[in-house]
Parts: C-alpha cells; structure tokens; sequence
C-alpha cells in the first residue's frame, strides 16, 4: 500500500515509541522510510540549546544527528531501508512537508504528543499543522 515513509522525529519519548511502530509499519508494507528532524533556525528558539551562537550550530546538530540515530538503528535492526534527512527552518511543520514533496513519500507518519487530562484529545502543534497541510496521509501515532 504505502512505499515510502517520511518519519519526523523531535527525540521526545512518545517520538521514540512511533519510530519502533512506524518501523513495524514499514516492514509490513515493504515501503522505504525517511527520518527527518527539524533544527530551529535561530539559538533562541530552542531554549534547550542556548548556549551561543558560536556552539548553538554544532549542538544543534549533534542534538538532531542523534534523534535520526534511533531510526536509522531501528531500521536497520529491522531490515527497513532507511535514509535520514536534518533540516533547519523556523517552522518545523513546513520543512516537514517540503521533505515528503521532494523525497516522493505516500504517508506521513508522526507522533501526537499526547497529554492527559481535558487535553487528551489535542495533537501537537507541529502535528496539527502537518494534518492540516498535507496533501498525503499522515498516520498520527500515540
């Protein structure tokens, strides 16, 4: 059914749970997956990663080349053929759905950051975005 799938991912817990899922997914179908992880353009939008200009460049980075590791690790623990893209751009969702475009992907697959309580029901705000602008699937996964 689907072929090929973008896996954004932001290295949050629930992101972790979807990659394993979505894998599973992939290798039912013998569809291709594409990891993707989305830089913030600028140091002060990421208040984990201020610490300068002059380092924000590299943490950011090694902080985003560590989130694909766990794809690129499950998939191949799986036997999925696996890229993995990092990208900068100051909102995530649109770089999300750029990547699907120019990478040929028939599914988007991504994580609700569930929460608990009256919020139960929301995705996050990157998820919503992608739901409400893609022009393919998107699985959304608790």
């Amino acid at each position: 059914m689907f072929k090929h799938i973008l896996l954004p991912t932001d290295g949050s817990e629930i992101s972790s749970a979807m990659i394993r899922k979505c894998i599973a997914f992939a290798l039912e179908n013998n569809a291709k997956v594409t990891g993707v992880h989305v830089l913030p353009a600028h140091p002060d939008e990421d208040p984990e990663l201020q610490g300068g200009e002059k380092n924000y460049r590299r943490d950011s980075e090694a902080h985003g080349q560590l989130c694909l590791l766990e794809i690129t690790q499950s998939a191949r623990e799986q036997g999925v053929p696996c890229d993995t893209m990092l990208l900068r751009h100051v909102r995530p969702y649109e770089a999300i759905l750029m990547a699907a475009r120019e990478q040929g992907c028939d599914l988007i697959c991504m994580a609700s950051h569930g929460r608990g309580g009256h919020q139960s029901r929301q995705v996050g705000s990157e998820t919503l975005m992608v739901l409400l602008d893609s022009h393919i699937p998107v699985l959304v996964l608790r």
